[in-house]
């Protein structure tokens, strides 16, 4: 048997089960767009503001703390469910991608390969699992950027003092060794139908 072949047989034993897709509301993902460019913006300006007052290594806290909460106040306000995802999460329990998450992440991937800008990078569909719960799925990409590097670039790029704060702070850490321009996650929304 072909190599290509034994590989697609033991990729199907691994498939989630079957969804059927269509597309989105053009007003729905207008909404679910506004809902990811605000957390972006939200925790941007967070960011920026720690870093101008404390240093680099507080904005470790920033990241930890105010995401999530940015992110739970978002899904208060809109009764979706909004996060972010990573390639390779810094925490596990919020950033690790479900498959619909993973599928969007590869697909991401593929297309800044092929040179496309990821300012308007984004995915949305209607999913309509086979228990009959249909959801709008939504996943607009996060490149990182060069001010990322301090906390998700390489042993070189982080400075010692944030390398000691990720460590306390995320033992199990895996969101480092990114370059500039490289896909590092995605924002993601699920909304119910």
């Amino acid at each position: 048997m072909k190599k290509s072949l034994i590989l697609a047989l033991l990729l199907a034993g691994c498939a989630t089960p079957a969804t059927e897709t269509a597309k989105p509301d053009p007003k729905q993902l207008d909404e679910m767009r506004g809902t990811a460019k605000a957390l972006l913006t939200q925790l941007g300006g967070k960011l920026k503001a720690e870093i101008t007052a404390n240093g680099r290594e507080a904005a470790v806290g920033v990241c930890k703390q105010a995401a999530p909460q940015i992110a739970a106040d978002l899904s208060g306000q809109t009764g979706w469910k909004v996060g972010r995802v990573g390639t390779r999460a810094r925490n596990a329990e919020s950033g690790t991608p479900d498959a619909w998450n993973a599928k969007a992440l590869a697909a991401f991937s593929e297309r800044l390969m092929q040179g496309e800008k990821p300012d308007a990078m984004e995915m949305a569909e209607v999913v309509t699992a086979p228990s009959g719960r249909s959801s709008l799925r939504y996943a607009k990409a996060i490149v990182t950027q060069p001010m990322c590097l301090a906390c998700h670039g390489s042993a070189n790029d982080i400075p010692e003092g944030v390398k000691a704060r990720l460590q306390t702070e995320y033992p199990m850490d895996k969101a480092t060794g990114y370059s500039a321009g490289e896909l590092r996650g995605a924002v993601v929304i699920e909304r119910p139908l």
